[in-house]
């Protein structure tokens, strides 16, 4: 049973979804700000603190755990459909995983759709982590983590350096990955009475403005359930039980799994889109960071 901490994220979704059924015409800034209370729901995590950096021509937020060793780097990517959420709203759920790591996190603020379609979002992202070893983080050092949209990036950044011959990061770490931009999911019908947020008239929306005139919804590096996962990283998959894009991260663990990756899926039953984002607040969040901490330090080569 959820516990009752957990329902704070429901029923900040359920307050955004009215506002945004009240007000059908809601233009993009005022879309945006909305989106920008995500950060509301994640307890300010203590002893990180945060510091803003141009990382290979992009915006990005370090998120420095007090006696965190720098030379390990979670490179985060945010949730929102890469129309809204930021740097500012995602930086105290990437400081909850840096602090339970022991490293530092770059948060990285991608250009958004639809002023900037796809690959903009993937291109930054890119940048930021070939800026990483520019600096001298082993690629060995980092992980590739996001939420939603975020968890597709993570996944596609290591598919585009694949494909460029790049070494690749030690571990993807995908939350509540949004993969499926033709929207065949099962449960984005049979969760779609749970989830409080998460429907199918916004991934459709969303997906309109990130792929913009030019991009498709069967390029596997926007939509990286067609990709092949052969030659990936390990990776932990997260989810909640009560979301329509769960299917999301079933199919593309089963994919991963058979192409011969090493691939952990963690679905934590009557949790919501991204429930992470209670850390600090609810006891699912808090296990959830510790799992993907536990798991991801050995990769990283903490002990």
């Amino acid at each position: 049973m959820a516990s009752a901490e957990s329902t704070y994220l429901t029923d900040l979704y359920a307050d955004w979804s009215a506002r945004m059924a009240a007000d059908p015409e809601m233009g993009l800034p005022a879309l945006r700000d909305l989106f920008e209370e995500w950060h509301l729901a994640t307890v300010e995590p203590e002893g990180v603190t945060y510091a803003e950096v141009t990382a290979g021509g992009v915006p990005a937020l370090w998120c420095r755990p007090v006696d965190a060793v720098a030379d390990r780097v979670l490179l985060y990517t945010h949730g929102g459909g890469f129309v809204v959420g930021s740097r500012h709203s995602h930086r105290k759920l990437a400081g909850h995983l840096a602090r339970a790591i022991g490293c530092h996190a770059l948060v990285v603020d991608y250009r958004r759709a639809p002023e900037h379609p796809f690959p903009a979002q993937l291109d930054d992202c890119v940048s930021a982590y070939r800026w990483l070893l520019a600096e001298g983080i082993a690629p060995g050092h980092i992980a590739s983590c996001g939420d939603s949209a975020g968890g597709n990036l993570a996944i596609s950044v290591a598919l585009r350096l694949r494909a460029d011959g790049d070494q690749l990061p030690a571990a993807l770490v995908p939350m509540s990955p949004w993969l499926d931009m033709e929207h065949k999911g099962e449960t984005l019908d049979t969760n779609a009475g749970f989830d409080a947020l998460v429907q199918r008239p916004i991934l459709t929306a969303m997906s309109t403005m990130f792929l913009g005139p030019d991009g498709s919804a069967v390029d596997p590096l926007a939509n990286p359930l067609l990709a092949d996962p052969a030659g990936l990283p390990p990776m932990f998959i997260n989810a909640g039980g009560a979301e329509t894009l769960l299917d999301n991260a079933v199919r593309f663990g089963e994919s991963a799994r058979r192409a011969g990756v090493d691939v952990t899926v963690d679905v934590v039953p009557g949790m919501q889109h991204v429930f992470p984002f209670l850390a600090g607040r609810a006891p699912e969040a808090d296990r959830a960071v510790a799992d993907i901490a536990r798991w991801v330090r050995p990769l990283l080569g903490l002990t």
